[in-house]
């Protein structure tokens, strides 16, 4: 094959693909939703099985779940056979992803769902099998043309099968509310955690903070900003309140040998930009490039609690 045809054969392969994904919104249906229900009541975890290429989606389907909320693990339906049945418990519910419906090494699982009474999901494209007869739900897809030149290798339909647990696990992260801060405790590594961290968990505090009193004369407000470092000074009036900042810059603005005679209110710049202490990270150095500001103060009720450096942050998400 030459550059031009293995260019092609990857176009036909995407759009064999996306054919297939258009036709998946018919599966958003009355049982779709019974199956969101249905795990959103599950009181135990969720069960994930299937066999060759929809093991591998399956693994994806149970992480993802498990990411965002709803605890799951899968299991390898050969080997639920030889005794990994026993951690399905009466409280759990079972999905299971097979485009034909008749793998047969399923059948132990569908007869301990059955014998157990415990739910059972089915995710195929035959409303003829013997999965679909016997699950308590059924999300039933057309079966789509493989993405495979002989029509053979699974492509389209572990494509689908992937989107489908991307549906039911967005579906269900909604339905539970799962917030950012719940994702970020499951997600403590990585750039993921990194990201999710909120500015208060790394912020200077206490005497790390520049402040100067708004009638402070300059050439102690001079003393104070040189030893904290941040290249900054925050302005606070009688109640604590910042209302004001004194940068480098605003400093060489104003150089002349009366500097040291003049007030922190005479050189700040009002109404700084501040931030509050459950602003994510990847928030705070957002605003901090749009501003194209270095520094970044904390405040709760308009009283500065805190201060970051962009340093700070980029030694974060690097």
């Amino acid at each position: 094959m030459n550059k031009k045809q293995i260019i092609n054969r990857a176009k036909r392969t995407l759009s064999t693909e996306l054919t297939a994904l258009k036709d998946l919104t018919k599966i958003l249906n009355n049982n779709f939703y019974k199956a969101v229900s249905l795990i959103h009541k599950t009181k135990g975890r969720v069960i994930v099985t299937g066999v060759g290429k929809s093991a591998h989606i399956g693994n994806k389907i149970a992480a993802t779940l498990t990411s965002t909320g709803t605890p799951s693990f899968f299991i390898h339906a050969t080997e639920a056979s030889h005794g990994d049945l026993g951690g399905i418990k009466k409280n759990d519910c079972i999905i299971a992803i097979s485009n034909s419906g008749e793998t047969s090494e399923l059948n132990n699982i569908i007869n301990f769902s059955k014998r157990f009474n415990i739910p059972l999901i089915s995710i195929s494209s035959n409303s003829k099998s013997s999965l679909y007869k016997n699950s308590t739900v059924s999300i039933l897809y057309k079966k789509p043309i493989e993405a495979c030149p002989l029509n053979l290798a699974p492509t389209s339909s572990t494509t689908i099968c992937l989107v489908i647990g991307d549906c039911l696990a967005m579906s269900l992260l909604e339905l539970k509310g799962f917030k950012s801060k719940q994702f970020k405790n499951l997600h403590p590594g990585g750039n993921l955690g990194k990201d999710l961290k909120k500015i208060s968990e790394i912020m200077h505090t206490g005497k790390s903070l520049p402040l100067a009193v708004n009638s402070e004369k300059m050439s102690k407000t001079l003393i104070t900003m040189t030893k904290k470092s941040f290249g900054c000074i925050g302005v606070i009036n009688k109640q604590n309140k910042l209302i004001g900042i004194i940068t480098d810059g605003d400093l060489r603005r104003n150089m002349n040998n009366n500097l040291i005679n003049k007030t922190a209110s005479d050189l700040m710049t009002k109404n700084p930009t501040k931030a509050e202490e459950n602003l994510l990270v990847s928030e705070a150095l957002n605003i901090m490039n749009t501003k194209k500001i270095t520094s970044l103060f904390v405040c709760k009720k308009n009283k500065p609690i805190g201060i970051v450096h962009i340093h700070d942050l980029l030694r974060l998400t690097s």
